[in-house]
């Protein structure tokens, strides 16, 4: 297989990422499979048009299920608001698509089993949307853990703070909806850390938690703007709707291998445009990372010199660092959008290789037994293990 035909179903802030991610593989990685931009699909005909047009797909279609039985398309890429993802993950599956899911895999651990039963049940290859853990810092932060350079894993401090719904005139988008998005700053943005944690550190045994909606209710919005999915016009004279999911969720975790954690996700941070960090300490040294400099790590050994002990800054897009082959001479940094080809890199091997890319709904259906062992201990107030959930 030279070249693998895709159908994408989103077509807003995740579809911009993924489109770019795939018009930018063949470039900087010529050697793996190449993504054909067949069809892209959205409800909007005329968004769907403008859409079609500025991310370079070749055709259009306005209903998925049709989408996803054509013969001409072998990867369905699911883009859309996460209550689709469960219906479009089956069907693609029934109708033997290799799938990519974007994060949180489903509104609920039930459903997300579900999409990972009828993949394996299918056969087919399946990856949840985790592109954090393709920062090539994140990737040698993992090297660092594995290889044992700084020990016995003792600690995990992350978080994740945004800020654009601090206003309380914002309008109530989607993904401020419960029906809709499954959960607010702790599905969207804890999924994340949660994800980088079972990455770095290994699985959770046991959590507790709290959350808060710091504003119960918003204007219901008049306009969606632009392509991003993010932003809203509304009128402040609007009716109001309820705000029905977390502005806010921390909490407590410890590890199966003993390891203790702390993780945190508000849009409630102002200045915190997108703060994703963690921080790891272990017996040999510890780690610090933050996505806003996503082209470093913090790496402190405790076998340095008395004299110049501390945190040293690390430029991980330089060789020998992971993908740094691909892009620029030394020193000149990469972005965000990089996650997005490393990750869709990592899918066009695993399609070569024949074997299951990583991350896939496996480790979409564990983040969700986390997210939802925290919610059920903050119902019930109590520290609630992760084989509860099962």
């Amino acid at each position: 297989m030279s070249t693998i035909r895709v159908g994408m179903i989103g077509y807003k802030f995740m579809g911009k990422a993924h489109s770019n991610a795939y018009r930018a593989l063949p470039m900087f990685f010529p050697k793996v499979i190449r993504p054909q931009m067949a069809v892209i699909c959205g409800r909007d005909a005329a968004g769907l048009e403008l859409a079609r047009e500025q991310f370079g797909w070749e055709s259009a279609e306005t209903d998925w299920r049709k989408l996803v039985t054509r013969d001409d398309i072998d990867l369905i890429d699911i883009n859309a608001p996460s209550d689709a993802h469960k219906e479009i993950a089956i069907a693609a599956a029934e109708a033997g698509k290799h799938i990519f899911c974007e994060k949180p895999l489903a509104l609920n651990l039930a459903d997300s089993i579900e999409m990972l039963n009828a993949a394996e049940k299918a056969g087919v290859k399946h990856m949840v949307g985790f592109n954090y853990r393709f920062a090539p810092a994140v990737q040698l932060a993992k090297k660092l853990v594995a290889d044992g350079r700084i020990g016995e894993i003792y600690h995990f401090r992350g978080f994740f703070l945004q800020d654009w719904i601090v206003d309380p005139q914002f309008p109530l988008v989607w993904r401020l909806q419960k029906e809709i998005a499954g959960s607010g700053s702790h599905g969207d943005l804890g999924a994340h850390v949660i994800d980088m944690a079972r990455f770095l550190v290994g699985e959770f045994q046991e959590v507790i938690g709290m959350s808060e909606t710091f504003v119960k209710e918003r204007p219901l919005p008049t306009a969606t703007l632009g392509l991003s999915g993010l932003s809203a016009k509304g009128d402040t004279d609007a009716p109001r709707g309820q705000v029905t999911v977390d502005d806010a969720t921390l909490f407590l975790a410890r590890f199966a291998n003993g390891a203790l954690g702390s993780i945190e996700a508000t849009r409630f941070a102002p200045g915190h445009r997108c703060t994703n960090s963690f921080e790891i300490n272990g017996s040999k040294g510890s780690i610090k990372f933050d996505f806003e400099r996503v082209n470093e790590l913090e790496v402190y050994f405790t076998d340095d010199a008395a004299d110049v002990q501390g945190f040293r800054r690390v430029i991980a897009t330089d060789a020998p660092h992971a993908y740094s082959e691909a892009w620029w001479p030394a020193g000149h940094t990469i972005g965000y959008e990089h996650t997005f080809t490393h990750e869709m890199h990592e899918f066009m091997l695993a399609l070569a290789e024949d074997r299951q890319p990583v991350p896939n709904f496996v480790d979409g259906v564990e983040c969700q037994a986390v997210l939802e062992a925290v919610d059920k201990s903050i119902a019930e107030r109590r520290w609630v293990a992760i084989s509860e959930l099962r």
